[in-house]
């Protein structure tokens, strides 16, 4: 992350102005919801607020009620009336007890709404005594209570109450309505603003990506341009250094060619030169019997030229050798190739039990596990694995059982071989050496000329693959083979 942000890179940007962006949207959304929160609150405010006055006139309806219901009674003596003073009676405290509800958290509508329930309840017990009165035949004393206006006192004052309250309640009102619609066009200047902000981020980012992409179509097209220089340089070098394999692969031919010429001449001189110390030392015995012969004739004859001759007869033979292996890798890197499904189990297998004599005398054993198929040139993979289990058998510690595994895995785009022994091991700084001409690793008390392992990486290496070593002295070898999983001729190198 701390890379990211000290990098000056596109995507730094864009992501800054995306958060950014994000940022805003949340500001917004919060703003919004503070505001949607507000007007609710002040929608419940106003709403509690007209019920209050709603339930203020309702209660005055009912003592009106009730009051026209006692005077009619008072003036006619008919009970119709009462009916109508008696339901008025029965509501107004159920509408008393809702009235002091909806004032109760109202410390400035609260003391009003209980002085309204005590002028109610004293004019409904005025209304009440007057109506008990007149029943049970006193009607002029009902009268006289009605005349001392003691009623009409407790009804103004009730009038008086309740519009106060609705003053208070409008005014309140007004003052919700105007919060309101100032949240209300806050609310709208807000998301407003902040969808008008991240459209000019969007802008802003749709433009740095467009220049970003035209940018990335010039590097493209300059790419495609070098690409197409470079394929040419590619195709005239690959074609030079074809040409240089191939001419390099005839000069060895040749050269290999014109060195045995002499040397099959130095070897039948050298056949001559031991029938001559022969027939010398056939002489040398029939003088003997006659006569004393030179010890030091004797000793050059007998001795020093035999053994000049060994040498002479060994340094040619292992001169053949050498030519002959040159030649190999010649013709092997001329030679085509063709490609077929190879099974690499059975054929494996086949190698092992060719040289099940060795292993026997050695008392080694050859474990092939099951191998992945292969798609490659059956002769040169032979001899690839062939070399490989040769060498596994000739450098097999003999102070412990031998014991050579080859196994291999298939990971979709290359097929990987392994072959792995218990012999002596390679030292570390021989890894790579042991893969060149004529080099060869630790003690030298086996037969070699140090030529398997090159001829087998310039076959790998044809083949598209690549060959390693992992070993340690002492504990043995593994010999790590990768090849792609079908050969394709025209990407096969000539080495």
């Amino acid at each position: 992350m701390g890379q990211f942000l000290r990098t000056p890179t596109l995507g730094r940007r864009v992501a800054g102005l995306l958060t950014l962006a994000i940022v805003l949207l949340l500001a917004t959304n919060i703003a919004t919801l503070v505001m949607i929160n507000r007007t609710a609150r002040f929608n419940d405010e106003v709403d509690v607020a007209q019920q209050l006055r709603r339930q203020t006139r309702t209660v005055l309806i009912h003592l009106v009620d009730a009051e026209t219901g006692q005077r009619g009674f008072l003036l006619t003596g008919n009970p119709d009336y009462l009916l109508v003073h008696g339901d008025a009676s029965r509501e107004l405290p159920h509408e008393l007890d809702e009235l002091t509800r909806l004032a109760r958290n109202d410390p400035d509508l609260a003391p009003r709404a209980a002085h309204l329930r005590e002028l109610a309840e004293s004019k409904l017990a005025e209304l009440d005594r007057t109506v008990a009165l007149a029943r049970t035949g006193r009607v002029g004393p009902a009268l006289s209570i009605v005349r001392s206006n003691e009623g009409k006192a407790a009804m103004d004052a009730f009038r008086d109450e309740a519009d106060t309250i609705d003053d208070i309640t409008e005014t309140r009102l007004q003052l919700r309505r105007r919060q309101s619609e100032r949240s209300s066009s806050v609310t709208v200047g807000a998301n407003a603003v902040g969808g008008i902000l991240i459209l000019v981020l969007a802008g802003v980012s749709g433009w740095m990506l467009r220049r970003y992409v035209l940018e990335i179509q010039e590097a493209r097209d300059a790419i495609a341009r070098m690409n197409a220089g470079l394929e040419g340089q590619v195709r005239e070098r690959t074609a030079d250094l074809t040409r240089a394999n191939e001419e390099i692969q005839r000069f060895a031919y040749i050269v290999s060619h014109d060195l045995r010429a002499p040397l099959v001449n130095v070897m039948g001189y050298t056949s001559e030169l031991e029938q001559a110390g022969r027939v010398v030392d056939k002489a040398i015995i029939e003088a003997e019997s006659k006569r004393k012969v030179d010890p030091d004739v004797v000793m050059a004859v007998r001795e020093d030229m035999p053994e000049a001759i060994g040498f002479i007869r060994a340094s040619t033979e292992k001169m053949d050798r050498l030519i002959n292996a040159i030649l190999k890798l010649s013709r092997e890197g001329r030679r085509s190739l063709v490609p077929e499904l190879l099974d690499m189990s059975g054929m494996v297998q086949g190698i092992a039990d060719s040289i099940r004599h060795q292993t026997g005398e050695a008392g080694a054993e050859i474990v092939v596990e099951p191998l992945p198929r292969l798609t490659s040139d059956r002769l040169s993979v032979e001899q690839i694995f062939g070399n490989l289990i040769d060498n596994a058998v000739k450098y097999l510690d003999h102070d412990r059982p031998g014991r050579i595994v080859v196994s291999g895995e298939d990971d979709g785009a290359w097929l990987t071989y392994r072959i792995e022994d218990n012999g002596r091991g390679i030292a570390p700084r021989d890894h790579e050496r042991i893969f060149e001409l004529f080099r060869r690793s630790g003690r030298q008390d086996r037969k070699g000329e140090g030529l398997g392992l090159a001829f087998v990486r310039n076959s790998v290496r044809r083949l598209g693959g690549d060959i390693t070593v992992e070993s340690e002295l002492g504990k043995g070898s593994t010999f790590i083979l990768k090849f792609p999983t079908r050969l394709i001729l025209a990407e096969a190198g000539d080495y």
